[in-house]
């Protein structure tokens, strides 16, 4: 039986000598003591095929390995022969009885370094090797030797070329690997039939681990994947193979699953399965925190899993980890998006806007705006004069008489429908709710009537800026920016990052608004003028921010220095930002009375960079926060007003007017004596009459441009 040898891990022409090429053949008769020769012409003990359970553990895909020492190593400078030793090797090696062996060097002749030895066994006969049965194998390897040489070198070569597809076929898997999904078991699905096809196994089985119950949990099998829990394979975390590898973070290949101790038999006892071999490894997360636990079984092509497997299931292993940690993250976002969407649904279901509301509110066309009021489009108009119930249809008759309906083609029902449901996006809070959204939408109506706005910028932002004033404040909370950082309130912890909490969180309404069913004004606008439609409300919405009026002040002085540029894309957005600064501070610019009723809301603006006091109503002194306040914001944001539009003038001397009145208040507390949290009810009697005759005065033109009564020589 000539067997030939030859190591695994150099190439065919470069092996490290076995033997030197001068040594000749190795000829022993191997006879234990008491043991007969078989007889001749009988048949030898055949060796077991490789592959099966039980055989010994030096073959390997077909291949007999032999230790490098002993008599077919020993040329590689290993230990003497010891013949009691290498009988019981042999014997074990090839699974018979070893009577004869002859060990025959085999040269390569282009490089005369030795790159096989051919091995024949057990000569027929019973008779020992001669020194003719050496040369005859010797002069049939002078003929075969190159054609061996050049099998053995192919044959590495088609291993090289297999594994090469197979390291292509892994990085195809990343692919797989890193596809988007939120669902892990279609993933894991994934995982076991890319692992199971690079590792040739019979089954491929993934566990996940579970931290919370400290198991290992398995619902997805070569079959498919198990929907029902209760079918769920559940194991404990530190049991078994797979918990093993759990625990401690490395790959286990088991040659022999029946022989080893932590596999357990009883599955197979019941199923009739038979498991050969085993390679389990873990998976781990980007932090190399075991996350789960991969088992492939039975390996298709060979006796048992090889080196390369492991090298390929720790790849493997790696993108494995990261798509599933990746799954799981993408899972909880897109549960948090339903949920947010879950929601915004039941938000906008009690917002929802009824078909007999939007029908009543057209159901007598759009009323002009000269029906509502002569004085409507005058700067002079208080807007939070009209009824509440009356300022849906005043929406749509300014709407109208600016001609945004005709030159956009709104849809009414949709417009009816939009403007009733940012009504109810609006809470009750003392100053940000639907009236002030009212009076701000109002006073970007003057500005156009006023200043002809339609000189300055186009009719795009023109439009954009009176939305905007309508949901400039949707769902205010009464509490400004510093207050939600300061309490770590949901709104902070989503927009505190970008800064302007509350003014991001009305932006978010307004285009939750126009998302829901029957709202969306904008929705016949082409994709351009639609992103551009958004991009305008978002910036001046966040305008709004007093903060980002401070930060842009200098910009605006420049600009109104410089003078407006119709042809500067800056200027633009300087201006829409000032305009929206200055409707939304429009209190200010009304009459003393007013003016005064809004007082105290407007603490939640005018100071800003002092919350605490300004929420503490025992602490706030109205009347010096109030001339604080239109000192240093309200009175230079319309005097910017006035710089660019002369005809803004009468707003810059009414705020000034206001100041002075304010002025004679905090005169007056202190003369009193009044403590600072005194109500301002007292002023009804003494400023009401007052008030009037100076709103007379002015309109007659008795006025002098510092807000003092002239002096009318008789």
């Amino acid at each position: 039986s000539p067997l030939c040898f030859q190591s695994p891990d150099c190439p065919p022409d470069s092996l490290p000598l076995i033997q030197p090429p001068c040594s000749p053949p190795l000829t022993m008769p191997l006879r234990a003591a008491g043991a007969r020769s078989p007889a001749p012409g009988r048949s030898q003990p055949h060796r077991r095929a490789p592959g099966r359970s039980g055989e010994p553990e030096h073959w390997q895909h077909g291949e007999l390995r032999l230790r490098g020492k002993g008599n077919s190593g020993g040329g590689a400078g290993g230990e003497p022969p010891q013949p009691g030793e290498e009988h019981k090797q042999l014997h074990n090696m090839l699974g018979f009885e070893v009577t004869s062996m002859l060990c025959v060097p085999v040269i390569s002749r282009a490089t005369s370094q030795v790159v096989a030895l051919a091995c024949a066994f057990n000569k027929l006969g019973g008779e020992s090797y001669t020194e003719a049965d050496e040369h005859r194998i010797q002069h049939c390897f002078c003929y075969t030797s190159t054609v061996l040489t050049s099998t053995l070198a192919f044959q590495k070569e088609q291993k090289l070329k297999c594994e090469c597809q197979v390291r292509g076929q892994l990085a195809r898997c990343q692919t797989i690997c890193f596809s988007p999904t939120d669902d892990v078991s279609v993933l894991l699905q994934e995982i076991i039939t890319e692992a199971r096809n690079l590792s040739n196994a019979e089954i491929c089985s993934v566990f996940l681990l579970d931290t919370f119950s400290h198991e290992l949990v398995a619902k997805v099998f070569d079959g498919g994947v198990v929907d029902d829990e209760s079918y769920e394979i559940r194991i404990p975390a530190d049991q078994g193979i797979a918990g093993h590898v759990a625990t401690t973070g490395k790959i286990l290949n088991i040659k022999d699953a029946y022989s080893h101790p932590l596999f357990y038999r009883g599955v197979d006892d019941s199923t009739g399965f038979r498991t050969r071999n085993i390679l389990c490894f873990p998976i781990k997360n980007e932090s190399h925190e075991v996350i789960g636990v991969a088992e492939l079984v039975n390996k298709i092509n060979g006796p048992w899993f090889s080196k390369f497997d492991e090298d390929l299931a720790t790849a493997f292993s790696i993108y494995c980890g990261i798509s599933i940690a990746h799954s799981l993250l993408y899972k909880k976002v897109h549960e948090a998006q339903y949920r947010s969407h879950v929601a915004n649904e039941m938000m906008m279901y009690h917002m929802k806007v009824s078909d007999e509301e939007y029908k009543k509110l057209l159901s007598d066309g759009i009323c002009p705006v000269e029906n509502i009021d002569y004085r409507f489009a005058d700067f002079t108009y208080t807007p939070r004069s009209l009824p509440e119930d009356d300022t849906p249809m005043a929406i749509l008759s300014m709407l109208q008489d600016m001609n945004f309906i005709n030159n956009y083609k709104m849809d009414r029902q949709t417009l009816a429908r939009f403007c009733l449901m940012v009504r109810k996006g609006y809470r009750d809070p003392p100053y940000h709710n639907w009236m002030h959204a009212f009076s701000v939408s109002h006073f970007c109506y003057l500005l156009y009537k006023n200043l002809e706005l339609v000189k300055y910028l186009e009719d795009i932002e023109i439009f954009a800026l009176f939305i905007s004033c309508m949901c400039h404040d949707l769902d205010h909370r009464g509490t400004n920016n510093s207050f939600q950082v300061a309490s770590k309130s949901v709104l902070a912890a989503l927009y505190s990052s970008e800064g302007s909490v509350m003014e991001r969180h009305h932006f978010a309404q307004a285009i939750a608004i126009l998302n829901t069913h029957g709202c969306n004004i904008f929705d016949h606008f082409s994709r351009k003028d639609y992103q551009r439609m958004l991009d305008l409300m978002r910036d001046i919405i966040l305008a709004t921010d007093l903060a980002h009026h401070l930060r842009i002040f200098k910009d605006l002085q420049k600009m109104a220095e410089v003078g407006y540029d119709p042809e500067n894309k800056q200027h633009h957005s300087l201006l829409l930002c000032l305009l929206m600064t200055s409707c939304d501070l429009s209190d200010q610019t009304k009459g003393w009375k007013t003016t005064r009723k809004i007082a105290v809301s407007w603490e939640e603006k005018a100071m800003g960079n002092r919350p605490m006091e300004m929420m503490d109503r025992e602490k706030a002194y109205i009347p010096e926060l109030q001339i604080s306040f239109m000192e240093h914001i309200a009175m230079p944001i319309y005097k910017l007003l006035q710089d660019l539009f002369p005809r803004a003038a009468e707003l810059y001397e009414r705020v000034a007017s206001n100041r002075e009145q304010w002025t004679k208040v905090s005169h007056k507390f202190t003369i009193r004596g009044l403590p600072s949290n005194n109500s301002l009810d007292f002023l009804d009697e003494e400023y009401d009459l007052q008030g009037m005759d100076r709103e007379s005065a002015k309109m007659n033109g008795c006025l002098d441009t510092e807000g003092h009564m002239e002096t009318v020589a008789q």
